[in-house]
């Protein structure tokens, strides 16, 4: 019986690398196929391989569909970040993370498993002097109680609420919020100062975490590994440890 068992296990873990090498192929093909696009400068091509909307840091609005990834091509995929995907290697450059997808050396990109872009964790110089100037225009339009900041992080929208973090730096965050009728230029309902970001795993999923009397408000943030029909953002208020509401909510541009 025990010899039986070990002939068993041995065939099945025969089978193993097998099918390992199998899936590391097809990822390696879909990885390669994605750099050849950019190395022939294929927008066309390259706009089919995009998971809509890929998101910018916030101010920039993210690119919805394939007509505006077109137009905004040149800001994204500068002379560095092309080399650095045109020189990488999809063996040794590029990573499985598990549900997450497939990872551009220290995560400046992101492909899901069927080879498409799902986020671009690096600024060109153009979109960098271009967020710049929104963040200046933000500051002059808010509430006259909002406009000290580092830096405008997050504009979330739920069913009822408005809600805008901003980094206030030293790793405090800022949480103000109105009701959907209300702009940012009007007084908010809500101001919590002291709030913290919580990253959760190294695909850039986070949440920021807020504390008033007893209330702790949590704003979760997905970027990568939700469903396509999942919220990208979720409202949840515990009073204790008590949960007294959960909303999901939209990244406003």
């Amino acid at each position: 019986m025990k010899k039986s068992f070990i002939a068993i296990l041995l065939l099945t873990l025969s089978f193993l690398p097998a099918f390992s090498q199998d899936e590391n192929d097809e990822y390696q093909k879909v990885i390669s196929d994605f750099i050849t696009c950019v190395k022939q400068q294929d927008k066309v091509a390259l706009s089919k391989k995009i998971v809509f909307p890929l998101r910018r840091e916030y101010p920039l609005p993210a690119i919805k569909n394939k007509q505006e990834f077109l137009n905004r091509y040149n800001e994204i995929f500068n002379d560095t970040l092309v080399e650095m995907i045109t020189t990488s290697a999809p063996d040794k450059d590029w990573s499985k993370m598990g549900w997450r997808g497939l990872m551009l050396r220290h995560g400046q990109l992101w492909l899901n498993e069927e080879g498409k872009l799902i986020a671009v964790n690096y600024q060109s110089a153009v979109e960098s002097k271009k967020r710049a100037l929104l963040v200046e225009k933000e500051r002059s339009l808010v509430h006259s109680s909002l406009k000290e900041f580092k830096r405008p992080v997050a504009l979330l929208e739920t069913g009822k609420f408005r809600i805008r973090i901003d980094d206030m730096g030293n790793g405090n965050y800022r949480y103000a919020s109105w009701g959907l009728k209300n702009k940012q230029s009007d007084k908010p309902d809500l101001i919590i100062e002291n709030g913290q970001y919580i990253p959760e795993g190294s695909g850039g999923n986070h949440r920021y975490e807020f504390k008033t009397n007893g209330y702790v408000y949590n704003c979760s943030v997905t970027v990568l590994g939700g469903k396509y029909d999942d919220a990208p953002a979720e409202l949840t208020i515990y009073k204790g440890e008590k949960e007294i509401l959960s909303q999901p909510a939209t990244i406003a541009d």
